[in-house]
């Protein structure tokens, strides 16, 4: 029996098998977690019910971020299958691609600044604060995915890195306000990956081979790395931990110079 087993878990962003969704949505299946998946438009309907097919659940609905009556309806959708929900994942990011190109000051507008900060960081206070309902007496968790850009300028993160540093103060604050209750909230800062979300960012092959030179695993992680302590964070094993931000990067964040 996985240490998931009971747990009803909502994964909130899945696109695609190659995106960290993917990863911790395997990794929660495998620990015996019940699964309910979200798809943003019907474009990706499908592709998000095949996916679900594979993780033996039937439960996928429309959930864009964007729109608050999509949430709450979500969260209807939720109440009428499940008596209560115990994980809450938020795989959420977004800025227009022109924000990601070239140097900060060059790249930033209003339009974008808001549209990063909107999809990217309140979304998942959006949520939290919509399946607080349902996750009230449960002991559950929260989970959501920053990067590095948070707390350190990154060439072409852009306004993406204020995004996630709203998110991961957002971790905190919501932490504080749900965690009487018995609700943890916790983010996972994950190390580049080969997502599709990735290949928006200029200079991404660029990346992945600097943190692979250097970081102290001298590797990349995988989306199943991620996956595995996504199920742990929001595990009971993980009963102790709220308002943190874990980095899963090979130990990159900790490098200060290298010597080449």
């Amino acid at each position: 029996m996985g240490f998931l087993a009971g747990k009803k878990a909502l994964i909130v962003g899945l696109a695609s098998t190659r995106s960290i969704a993917w990863g911790i949505a395997q990794a929660m299946r495998r620990e015996g977690a019940e699964l309910a998946l979200s798809y943003q438009n019907d474009k990706l309907q499908g592709r998000v019910e095949k996916m679900g097919a594979e993780l033996d659940t039937d439960l996928t609905f429309e959930l864009d971020v964007a729109a608050d009556a999509n949430i709450e309806q979500a969260m209807a959708t939720l109440g009428e299958r499940w008596d209560g929900l115990d994980i809450l994942v938020h795989s959420v990011g977004f800025a227009p691609r022109d924000q990601l190109e070239g140097g900060f000051l060059d790249a930033i507008n209003r339009k974008g600044f808001q549209i990063a900060h909107d999809i990217s960081a309140y979304s998942f206070a959006a949520l939290a604060k919509a399946a607080r309902p349902l996750m009230a007496g449960r002991n559950g968790a929260l989970l959501t995915l920053s990067y590095l850009g948070a707390v350190k300028s990154v060439p072409h993160y852009n306004v993406m890195g204020l995004a996630k540093a709203s998110l991961e103060s957002a971790v905190r604050f919501i932490a504080a306000d749900v965690g009487p209750g018995g609700t943890r909230v916790n983010g996972i800062s994950a190390g580049p990956i080969k997502t599709l979300a990735a290949a928006g960012i200029s200079g991404f092959r660029t990346m992945l081979h600097h943190v692979e030179k250097v970081s102290p695993l001298r590797k990349n992680v995988s989306i199943d790395d991620v996956g595995n302590t996504a199920a742990f964070l929001c595990s009971d094993l993980a009963a102790g931990i709220t308002g943190e931000i874990v980095y899963v990067d090979a130990g990159f964040n900790t490098v200060g110079m290298s010597l080449e």
